[in-house]
């Protein structure tokens, strides 16, 4: 039963401590609007959307203002546009994205996510047409984003993937230079990329989905650091308490806004993600989160290992507060969208090297990370390999959103406004790895993937 104390809680959350429901997304399958007539599919993707769609921002509105709690996004993902394309293959994919962007303006969604392959053991005709598109595409579109998956731990890697997203990734800053590179921020490279995931840019729709499903991303990294605050003595273990109590607070605000825009969708309930995702407002913010557990400074010796305590807290007091917990869920550690990496990449507090090792315990990987915009293409692949290594070997998702800073070096700023926010361009080691990349094929799939 609820109480008063919940209740004022919840209040308080709200109002000082940046609390809110990041994103109401709803999953869509495209499934049936495959067509060899690439007119007749782009069709039927933009009718089925609008008629799915068409009260998902009215009814986080309706929610939000009935509940007093901030919905901040409503969102759509689909099902990997690759899949329907590959019907169509001869054709221009780009029409694809044209077409989704014209349904996400048209239903007022902030981001459609499914402009994605799935290509962690090899290419079929679709994906490597759509991932051929991808610059293109993020360049003449302003709400789609793309994913592309190259690997898993039951597949292994796909190195000729990794390869070509190096390129890919270059290409679509250089086609968005004036606009701050803003289409590399649109764009996410995952291992073990989930199915169910609310949180752009790397949503989109599995075909091991339902037809239609409500997912919901909450966040709350400051109402978990004002928790930590008032206890500043305690040991480590109550520290993991704390986090863990708070999160099953944060999780069941989620929940009830999940269920709640399931019954006035009439569409089922997916799951909740209780990632921690932060923004760039004072805050609002993991680092601090991690500062507030004893560190000087995020990225000082002891980051890994508090990141590694907060990832696994949020996780068991999350599970309990939602009968269907999936997505991501877990800690984000995005350095443009985060007020405290911000500052702490400013004073070379935090590396590239250093986010690496944090990005083994946490819930995603190198996110929003803005690099020189002379890096090249195969020092890219590079650290895509390294983070797809670290996902396929730990069996977790790991992602790579790096935006190069195009006519920028390390010290300068790009600055993307919003959720995106902005921040230094982070010093490469550009050390060649062209061989290793040139020589394709896939890296096998660990011991550990042998459960059947």
């Amino acid at each position: 039963m609820i109480n008063t104390n919940d209740i004022l809680e919840t209040i308080n959350m709200i109002e000082n401590e940046n609390f809110d429901v990041r994103t109401i997304t709803m999953g869509i399958s495209l499934l049936d609007c495959i067509d060899d007539n690439i007119d007749k599919a782009c069709d039927k993707i933009y009718d089925k959307i609008c008629r799915y769609a068409k009260d998902l921002v009215k009814t986080g509105e309706d929610i939000s203002i009935d509940y007093g709690i901030p919905i901040i996004h409503k969102r759509i993902s689909v099902t990997p546009i690759a899949m329907v394309a590959s019907a169509c293959q001869a054709k221009k994919t780009v029409k694809f994205a044209k077409t989704l962007d014209r349904a996400a303006k048209e239903v007022g969604v902030n981001f459609l996510g499914g402009y994605s392959a799935l290509c962690h053991k090899g290419f079929s005709a679709g994906d490597y047409a759509l991932i051929e598109s991808i610059p293109e595409a993020l360049a003449v579109t302003d709400r789609v984003c793309s994913s592309v998956n190259i690997g898993s731990t039951k597949a292994g890697i796909n190195m000729d993937a990794v390869a070509k997203m190096g390129r890919i990734i270059k290409r679509t800053a250089e086609l968005t230079a004036d606009r701050e590179c803003i289409g590399a921020a649109k764009l996410v490279v995952f291992c073990n990329a989930p199915e169910d995931n609310p949180f752009m840019a790397g949503a989109f729709h599995g075909t091991g989905e339902p037809e239609c499903v409500i997912n919901v991303g909450v966040s709350g990294p400051g109402v978990v650091r004002a928790a930590l605050a008032k206890a500043p003595d305690c040991d480590i273990t109550g520290v993991a308490d704390i986090v863990k109590k708070t999160a099953f607070k944060i999780t069941r605000v989620g929940q009830l806004v999940a269920r709640e825009a399931s019954k006035r969708l009439c569409v089922p309930f997916g799951i909740v993600d209780l990632s921690l995702a932060p923004t760039p407002a004072i805050g609002d913010s993991v680092a601090h989160i991690l500062e507030e557990m004893g560190l000087e400074t995020c990225g000082a010796h002891g980051t890994t290992a508090c990141l590694a305590l907060l990832n696994d807290a949020v996780k068991k007091g999350g599970v309990m507060a939602s009968s269907h917990v999936g997505g991501l869920s877990g800690a984000f550690i995005p350095v443009t969208e985060d007020a405290g990496m911000i500052a702490a990449a400013e004073k070379g507090c935090l590396t590239l090297t250093k986010l690496e090792a944090m990005t083994a315990v946490c819930s995603v990987g190198l996110d929003m990370i803005n690099i020189p915009g002379d890096t090249p293409a195969e020092v890219i692949s590079g650290i895509i390999a390294d983070e797809a290594a670290i996902g396929m070997i730990n069996s977790k998702t790991t992602a790579v959103r790096l935006i190069p800073a195009i006519g920028k070096k390390a010290g300068d700023t790009l600055n993307f406004g919003g959720l995106l926010g902005g921040g230094p361009v982070m010093e490469v080691n550009t050390a060649s790895p062209a061989k290793f990349i040139a020589r394709g094929g896939r890296i096998p799939a660990p011991i550990q993937s042998l459960k059947n």
